[in-house]
């Protein structure tokens, strides 16, 4: 369980990035995050595993406070916590297997990952991944030869290799076409699923939080102002957190006519 208290970051030029966050994540839940641009979104998640330091408030995962730990502590903690981002966070050089791989740093040290010394049950681990998400047959490929769906799937992948207990996806949709933002939502949910895995989603892509995800947070100048299911995300509602809009279509449920498994990117060969 993930629990915020009073969560709140003011950035050193006065400007208050999130003010006050209240959140209770039980385990295994999947959350998104909404709201316009400057909401918070991105500042709650890097607060939460502190590559952006908090300036007062809580982060606890299981009991164990996150802002309260040393260095040597919160590396230790990272290992907890998977990271997804936007614009995939990948090692152009390096193969697949190898960026996956990387996601071993925080138990097989720096040395060991740099010279590629990583144990047998790690690389046996990274291909049942790369099975699931869909690239068993590209693992020797050079990042820089993938397209943003797949790119997208290797950072899945190498999240998952440190077996967290929480997800941390940051627009994991941003940079991507319709149908293959659908399918990697829908294969995030998946994984979740299958792992028992908390989530925490920031999307600014409504439709699609409220096809994939079964509860979501409106953020709006680093408060909270909602809290609900889907259903409850009313044009009215939709209207609080982002201003006046016609959101009458947003809020329509969204046909999937995608017939495949979420398991391949239409630019898979």
């Amino acid at each position: 369980m993930l629990q915020l208290q009073q969560l709140t970051k003011r950035y050193p030029t006065g400007d208050l990035a999130l003010n006050g966050v209240d959140l209770e994540i039980p385990k295994g839940q999947v959350l998104a995050l909404i709201g316009p641009s400057g909401a918070g979104k991105s500042t709650l998640i890097r607060v939460i595993n502190r590559l952006v330091e908090p300036t007062s408030g809580s982060a606890v995962l299981d009991g164990e406070n996150l802002t309260a730990l040393s260095s040597a502590a919160l590396r230790r903690a990272r290992r907890r916590m998977g990271m997804i981002f936007q614009e995939y966070a990948l090692v152009e050089r390096l193969s697949v297997m190898e960026n996956v791989l990387s996601g071993q740093l925080g138990y097989v040290g720096f040395w060991r990952s740099f010279l590629r010394k990583f144990p047998q049950s790690a690389i046996d681990e990274a291909f049942r991944l790369l099975q699931r998400v869909g690239l068993d047959h590209m693992a020797d490929k050079r990042a820089d030869e993938l397209s943003g769906g797949q790119r997208q799937r290797v950072g899945i992948a190498r999240a998952l290799i440190q077996d967290p207990q929480l997800l941390l996806v940051d627009e994991p949709t941003a940079s991507l076409d319709p149908k293959t933002s659908r399918q990697i939502m829908r294969l995030i949910c998946e994984l979740c699923a299958e792992r028992d895995l908390s989530a925490i989603i920031n999307i600014h892509d409504v439709a699609l939080a409220k096809m994939f995800v079964p509860r979501i947070i409106g953020l709006k100048l680093g408060e909270t102002v909602f809290d609900g299911t889907p259903d409850q995300l009313t044009a009215d509602v939709l209207t609080d957190i982002y201003g006046e809009e016609d959101w009458e279509a947003t809020i329509e449920n969204v046909d999937d006519d995608d017939d495949d498994d979420g398991n391949e990117d239409e630019d898979l060969p």
